[in-house]
């Protein structure tokens, strides 16, 4: 039993640090999965949730198995290890959320305020004027969501003056797309976990892999609706903007720009076999932590 305890323990820590680090440092470099953004997020997820959940079950497995153990001394140091590593990441996702949670909704709940000193109802191009769009009168052009119970579109004078109306129906089908889909809570969730890792496992590039991908989610949703040639020239005349912090925005980092443009003449080029694999993989993911359990039981009794 003991020894036992000590492969399952070892082998979930080690899946998830695997999981964490060079899976993930692979999925990045690879990009494939990019094609099928709305799946590659599902991908991503699963992968995420194995790794907690690996360290997460760590300490109950360690103490249903070693209950029995009659040397006591070395009970306590399988168990206290196993729960050092459940009880540290615990602490450390409640400390993350809690920062992240209210740091965000904190500076939406700001922005909102002030949105409603300074922006105005949007009644360009004689359109509808829905309370949720508020227009701001800035030369840059930019547009972004702040997402939450009381959502808000926000559009700039500059973007306007800018953009033609078929490319600011792309803009704003983008938005609600954000709100609609709720990718806040999304780029939150990953945002928390980002936290919560210790500093040598933290990978920037794999925040910056969701934002993009969400991101091309909406641009995507946009083209079903107004189609992909406004969508890409509405990117383009974005390029180089920028939106505040804790918002969702159409507008693509320099280094992001061709990247969404190449992914949007993507969109209608499906392939089912890559949806399978992305499906297999993300089953693979999620089951990896209990075939772990398993695997390393046979191997136990295979010794014993």
């Amino acid at each position: 039993t003991e020894l036992s305890a000590i492969l399952i323990v070892t082998g979930l820590i080690t899946l998830a640090v695997l999981l964490i680090w060079p899976v993930q440092q692979a999925m990045v470099r690879r990009q494939v999965f990019r094609r099928e953004p709305l799946l590659s997020l599902l991908v991503w997820q699963a992968v995420s949730l194995a790794a907690v959940l690996s360290l997460l079950a760590a300490g109950p497995v360690a103490i249903l198995l070693t209950r029995d153990v009659v040397d006591e001394s070395r009970h306590r140091v399988i168990t206290g290890i196993a729960l050092a590593v459940t009880i540290g990441l615990l602490v450390r996702l409640a400390v993350a959320g809690h920062r992240v949670g209210s740091t965000l909704r904190r500076t939406r709940r700001q922005h909102r305020d002030l949105l409603e000193i300074v922006g105005r109802a949007f009644d360009e191009l004689d359109r509808p004027s829905p309370r949720s769009v508020r227009v701001i009168e800035h030369a840059t052009p930019t547009a972004y969501c702040i997402p939450g119970v009381r959502t808000r579109v926000v559009i700039s004078t500059g973007m306007l003056a800018r953009l033609a109306p078929p490319e600011v129906d792309a803009v704003l089908a983008h938005e609600r797309s954000h709100v609609r889909g709720r990718h806040d809570l999304l780029v939150e969730f990953f945002t928390v976990l980002h936290t919560a890792m210790p500093a040598r496992l933290r990978q920037d590039a794999v925040l910056a892999e969701v934002h993009l991908l969400a991101e091309v989610v909406a641009d995507r949703a946009a083209a079903r609706t107004v189609g992909p040639v406004p969508m890409g020239r509405a990117l383009v005349a974005l390029a180089n903007s920028a939106h505040p912090a804790a918002t969702l925005g159409a507008v693509p980092a320099t280094h992001t720009t061709q990247v969404r443009l190449s992914l949007l003449g993507l969109a209608d080029r499906r392939s089912w076999a890559m949806v399978a694999i992305m499906l297999g993989y993300a089953l693979l993911a999620v089951t990896a932590p209990m075939t772990v359990v398993l695997v390393s039981s046979a191997v136990f009794g295979m010794i014993r």
